[in-house]
């Protein structure tokens, strides 16, 4: 930890903008920026992609790959910082981004860009894991709670200039020199690592464990479900999907019996508030995915929109999410409400985007989609407040930890199942007007009995009493 500052110094904002601060907090800015706003500029680029060198049958998997390996990146960064010292470990997770960033730039065919979708999952999700560490190493102690607002503010600007990015890229038709950006800015991370972060020895003994059972019954839920649409055989393709599905289940069961380390043990406990909290995260994430993952593709073809305005309409669930989040901060002793509320209203958002995104004008998908994220901002903090209030003071740390990680399941699971709809609806080739207003609607349709599994739960949470 950075000694603490003399009272002579400045203190607050003008103190993390003296030039020994202000240099460390603009590195881990950029960290957390190559995360935000990679995920959103390759959204919007993903249909010129697949445009390009084919592959849209695997459309799903590219996201569906960035999250699962965010959430293994995250998982094992941790204790990977412990045994080598974080300046290595941050350093190794710039160059694996900038790595995959390379190999997303140069695929010539689809499946090698799923590849580097992969590889860039593990160098963002661990540089954003480590660069949240870094906070407390490089900071005093009085300057965190700045440090973390300011960084939460970069997952705003990312929203702002993520699809104005990746719109532009697109519209030079050099979708590639978007990632060759972005392996760029990896690079550069990876230098300021070596001059911002102090080197540390490594402490001798490592305690904290990785979840390797779980994290690997975890890609294999994933894979399953995600190889569900590319077989032929209907048959084979209903068992991959109850057999993703049943690995879900059992990573419940084996982090239980491991104690609890990636989840909390209450998390498959329905009684429980954080059992019923993380399967609503965990549900709402999945009947979401597939407007993030396909909507772009939708609103080009069917609108004849660019690439640069497709993307800026599917942000409009971010914007949302972002906007109420800001408006309900203040909101004290209506936890219950806040959760039903928001559950409500990304269930009546879902549903009307199903419709919209194929079938309504430009305004009304924008609409559906401020729904959605305002019921997402409305929620979320309260639903994070109220499952961590429910654990064990030693839980509490892991339970806030694996919030976002069961967004990402969800996110992951979700992804690859929205592949498999799509292909088996006809979009295995791409997304053909007249298909795309018939079978569109059944789409993004087919997740709204998970959506209601979702406000079930969260409707159950929001009616417990607060611990």
């Amino acid at each position: 930890m950075a000694d603490p500052a003399p009272p002579s110094e400045p203190s607050g904002w003008r103190e993390l903008m003296t030039p020994a601060l202000a240099s460390r907090f603009a590195f881990l800015c950029l960290g957390i920026w190559l995360n935000a706003a990679d995920a959103l500029v390759t959204v919007t680029l993903t249909p010129t992609i697949a445009g390009e060198i084919g592959g849209f049958q695997y459309f799903g998997w590219s996201v569906a790959a960035f999250l699962l390996a965010s959430i293994i990146a995250g998982a094992a960064s941790g204790r990977v910082s412990l045994m080598i010292g974080l300046r290595p470990a941050t350093a190794l997770a710039g160059v694996a981004y900038a790595i995959g960033c390379a190999a997303s730039a140069w695929a010539p065919d689809f499946l090698v860009f799923v590849i580097g979708r992969l590889i860039q999952g593990l160098g963002a999700g661990a540089i954003v894991a480590l660069c949240y560490v870094a906070i407390n190493a490089m900071f005093p102690e009085r300057l965190w709670v700045r440090v973390y607002g300011a960084i939460a503010g970069v997952w705003g600007v990312a929203t702002l200039l993520g699809p104005l990015i990746g719109g532009l890229f697109a519209e030079i038709d050099a979708w590639r020199g978007a990632f060759w950006f972005f392996g760029i800015q990896g690079l550069v991370f990876v230098a300021a690592t070596f001059l911002l972060m102090k080197k540390a020895t490594p402490p001798e003994a490592v305690t904290s464990r990785v979840p390797v059972a779980q994290l690997a019954v975890l890609t294999l839920g994933v894979t399953l479900i995600a190889g569900a649409g590319v077989v032929g055989s209907v048959t084979v393709a209903a068992l991959m999907g109850a057999g993703g599905l049943g690995c879900l289940v059992l990573l419940l069961r084996i982090d239980a019996r491991a104690g609890g380390v990636l989840l909390p043990l209450s998390a498959g406990d329905l009684t429980r508030a954080a059992g019923a909290g993380y399967l609503m995260i965990f549900a709402l994430e999945v009947a979401t995915i597939a407007f993030t993952v396909y909507g772009p593709a939708f609103v080009q073809v069917l609108h004849s929109a660019s690439p640069l305005v497709a993307g800026y309409v599917i942000t409009a669930i971010a914007a949302g999410w972002t906007v109420v989040a800001m408006l309900v901060a203040g909101v004290q002793n209506r936890d219950g409400l806040m959760i039903r509320l928001g559950a409500t209203l990304v269930l009546v958002g879902t549903a009307w985007a199903a419709w919209a995104t194929p079938r309504g004008s430009i305004l009304e998908i924008v609409l559906s989609m401020l729904v959605m994220g305002s019921g997402f901002g409305a929620s979320w903090a309260f639903v994070a407040k109220r499952i961590v209030a429910s654990l064990p003071e030693g839980e509490q740390p892991l339970g806030s930890s694996a919030v976002p990680t069961a967004q990402l399941i969800g996110g992951a699971f979700g992804a690859a199942a929205s592949s498999a709809v799509a292909n088996a609806l006809g979009f295995r080739d791409g997304i053909a007007p007249a298909i795309g207003v018939a079978n569109g609607v059944w789409l993004f349709a087919a997740f709204l009995p998970i959506s209601i599994v979702g406000w079930l739960a969260a409707w159950r949470l929001g009616g417990m009493k607060p611990v």
